[in-house]
């Protein structure tokens, strides 16, 4: 057990492992799958913006304006997002080679994932009957 789950556990008179029971495995079964993994975790930044809580909803809209929320992804300094984009933020901490290959120009390809989320790109008078 590291010094920090220790000393939580300790104070908190409980046992176990410092995350237990908070989280999740999905088993990932296709190429779709593991490629939108990475778009996921780099997008859980945005419920820190107001107006933004439904960015996980696969309706258009999620997204209410694309332009601001790359700016708040690409200033987020405890994100891997910066260094798939080119810019070193943790180089010597983290491994891309698993994702890489597969996103060619990672920002680009973030950006075009989050254009079908957007509601800047509805036609008026496409949602009315």
């Amino acid at each position: 057990m590291s010094g920090y789950a220790r000393y939580f556990n300790e104070r908190h008179a409980r046992k176990g492992t410092l995350f237990q029971g908070r989280t999740k495995r999905i088993l990932i079964a296709n190429e779709a799958h593991f490629l939108y993994v990475l778009h996921y975790i780099h997008l859980n930044a945005l419920d820190d913006l107001p107006g933004f809580t439904k960015w996980r909803e696969r309706d258009k809209g999620g997204i209410p304006n694309l332009k601001i929320a790359l700016e708040h992804l690409r200033k987020d300094r405890w994100s891997s997002y910066q260094d798939y984009c080119g810019i070193h933020n943790f180089p010597s901490i983290l491994t891309k080679t698993l994702f890489e290959d597969r996103h060619g120009d990672y920002e680009t390809a973030l950006r075009e994932y989050l254009k079908d989320r957007t509601s800047e790109n509805l036609e008026p008078g496409l949602l009315e009957y």
